[in-house]
């Protein structure tokens, strides 16, 4: 995996002011997949999602926080990661999808607590979290600037927000490739293992449209965060953003 670092440039936001997600249907279709969800995505990604989550677990490690929310926790995927990396830290895990949530507790994870709660307006304190991390939920949130805003509400000064999440490949080749899987390939799959196509049809036109690169970026730091850097996974297919809230 590459961990080539993007520049911390500031360039048009226009990557991010356009129509984001419909909840409604974001809401809906996480809960009809949510019993398959974690298997789906291991076999649609051949297992690399596990060996990005490692990666954003160990960095998080390094931090050593005392506190991290794991925002959009889905079924506790990168949460438990975390735990098995950091397993001082006290994790509270957050989602508005009551059915993934159900399949993160099932995990039995001793350190960390489980809430249905909204990212636009989340229930906790100022500064309450010395980390924050969202691992492919940013992208499925109705406003990313907002989100981006509340995050940083509630990581504290000096602390951290860290997200994972898809980007396009930078390479021609790569990146021809990788969009055929994307939207020819990847929907029917996920649509024999959950049943859900069009779920996955959605989720993967949101790829197109979510910025990545110096754009996620810049993203990040209008919008409370004094400085960030990108790290491109596996050709640029994911990436990992890191950006520190200013002390």
């Amino acid at each position: 995996m590459s961990t080539t670092s993007f520049p911390f440039a500031a360039i048009s936001r226009r990557a991010y002011l356009q129509p984001m997600q419909d909840p409604v249907f974001v809401k809906d279709a996480f809960a009809k997949i949510a019993g398959r969800y974690m298997l789906t995505n291991h076999v649609l990604s051949l297992g690399t999602d596990i060996l990005w989550r490692r990666k954003v677990a160990r960095l998080v490690a390094a931090m050593q926080p005392g506190t991290l929310l794991d925002l959009a926790t889905g079924t506790g995927d990168l949460a438990g990661a975390i735990s098995k990396a950091s397993p001082r830290t006290k994790i509270t895990g957050a989602d508005f999808s009551a059915p993934m949530l159900e399949v993160a507790k099932a995990r039995n994870l001793p350190q960390a607590e489980w809430l249905v709660a909204d990212a636009l307006a989340m229930p906790f304190a100022n500064e309450a979290f010395d980390v924050v991390t969202v691992a492919f939920g940013l992208r499925n949130m109705a406003d990313w600037p907002g989100a981006v805003r509340e995050m940083a509400r509630v990581t504290r000064p000096g602390g951290h927000l860290v997200v994972l999440d898809f980007s396009l490949p930078t390479l021609p080749g790569l990146r021809g490739g990788y969009r055929f899987y994307l939207h020819k390939v990847l929907p029917k799959l996920a649509g024999l293992l959950t049943g859900q196509r069009a779920a996955y049809e959605y989720l993967s036109g949101t790829i197109e449209r979510f910025p990545s690169g110096p754009a996620m970026v810049e993203l990040l730091t209008a919008h409370g965060f004094a400085e960030g850097q990108a790290l491109p996974l596996s050709g640029g297919i994911a990436s990992i953003y890191v950006a520190r809230k200013a002390e």
